[in-house]
């Protein structure tokens, strides 16, 4: 469990360092450091619950292929494992919103259209 949390935590680095790149050269570093800091952390926060309702939605749409049919099943893990998995700095700036249930996908009869 603890390897897995190492690795977490650094792949939201690597991620963390390509955001620090583009983010806006007219903040000081420090605000820079804040915003870094408070994604990572809202990150380490925010993942477990979103993976949590991601793996829940796919059992649930199991049981939705069974007893609904494989279009509601498609919505289900869709809305479920679909929206923001990060919290990057552009959220804990404002400027982006956490959408943490997902936008279910077009029936197929309108996707053909």
């Amino acid at each position: 469990m603890k390897r897995i949390g190492v690795m977490l935590l650094g792949v939201m680095l690597v991620f963390q360092g390509v955001a620090w790149a583009e983010s806006n050269p007219q903040e000081s570093t420090g605000a820079k450091i804040g915003y870094g800091v408070g994604s990572v952390v809202g990150s380490a926060v925010y993942f477990p619950f979103k993976a949590s309702f991601c793996i829940l939605g796919g059992i649930s749409s199991g049981f939705a292929l069974l007893f609904a049919g494989p279009n509601t099943a498609n919505r289900v893990a869709s809305t479920t494992c679909r929206g923001t998995w990060a919290i990057t700095p552009d959220v804990v700036r404002g400027d982006e919103s956490v959408h943490f249930v997902g936008d279910a996908p077009a029936p197929a009869s309108q996707a053909r259209n």
